[in-house]
């Protein structure tokens, strides 16, 4: 009898101690804000039953990789038609489970004050990949500061540009190299994360997108699990009140919640 309840004792110690480690979660993403955002949850998820695991990554191709080979359960960094365009070319079948916050791309200059004042031949940097890149020669074109072909498709690119008035020299680059390359150039632009990352300031800001910009930041899952009960918790936590307030007081208008 005595060896049977110390059986039992054990068996019970075991699942409250697996119980207390809750259900492992793991989500990639860049560092600010998405790994900000995810960070200010923890806690809110441990009580919840998840632990969450918060798997950085400081680039926009990896974290999708990493969602195919299943060595995370999330993302979380990417709009959607960065991700479907992503999807599309490397055959991964992705979904957005969650809008969370809109970063609005901007043209930073720490040479110039205004558009205006681009002079003919400056440089100007945009970034390389397929829809952020389009994204900002449709954000020139809708200045004023050249014409696209189609100011509507996303997968622009430099040859795209039918009229550039000032002969501007339109150079392309992956977003991590665009902000410490800054001073070098009449101005870049650049993804709001990449630019307070690198601690560009909003002063630095010629141009900027609308709030009514549609690239919203999702939180992104294989199509497989997008009835993952752990990650509609985890959306459920950076869509609450204290996750907007964070955005607002923090990040002074270069990240806005979209939830």
């Amino acid at each position: 009898m005595k060896k049977l309840f110390t059986l039992v004792l054990i068996v019970a110690l075991f699942i409250v101690s697996c119980g207390g480690k809750g259900q492992k979660l793991r989500v990639g993403a860049t560092p600010i804000p998405h790994g900000d955002l995810l960070n200010l949850v923890k806690d809110d998820l441990k009580k919840e039953g998840i632990d969450l695991e918060v798997v950085p990554y400081t680039d926009y191709i990896l974290p999708n990789k990493a969602l195919a080979d299943k060595s995370i359960d999330a993302n979380f960094f990417q709009h959607v038609p960065y991700m479907e365009d992503f999807g599309k070319k490397n055959h991964i079948d992705m979904v957005a489970v969650g809008n969370i916050h809109l970063e609005p791309m901007a043209l930073y200059s720490k040479k110039i004050k205004n558009i205006k004042d681009l002079k003919s031949g400056d440089t100007l940097i945009i970034p390389n990949d397929p829809t952020n890149g389009g994204r900002a020669l449709i954000l020139l074109d809708k200045a004023g500061i050249i014409k696209l072909k189609d100011n509507k498709n996303l997968s622009a690119t430099p040859a795209d540009i039918v009229q550039n008035p000032k002969n501007l020299k339109i150079v392309t680059m992956s977003n991590e190299q665009i902000a410490p390359r800054l001073d070098e150039v009449a101005g870049a632009i650049i993804n709001s994360n990449f630019a307070i990352d690198a601690k560009v300031t909003k002063n630095e800001i010629i141009l900027i997108e609308g709030k009514d910009s549609p690239y919203v930041n999702v939180v992104t899952v294989l199509k497989e699990n997008q009835n993952d009960e752990r990650v509609k918790k985890l959306v459920k936590a950076l869509q609450s009140e204290k996750v907007k307030k964070y955005i607002e007081e923090k990040y002074d208008g270069r990240v806005i919640p979209a939830f």
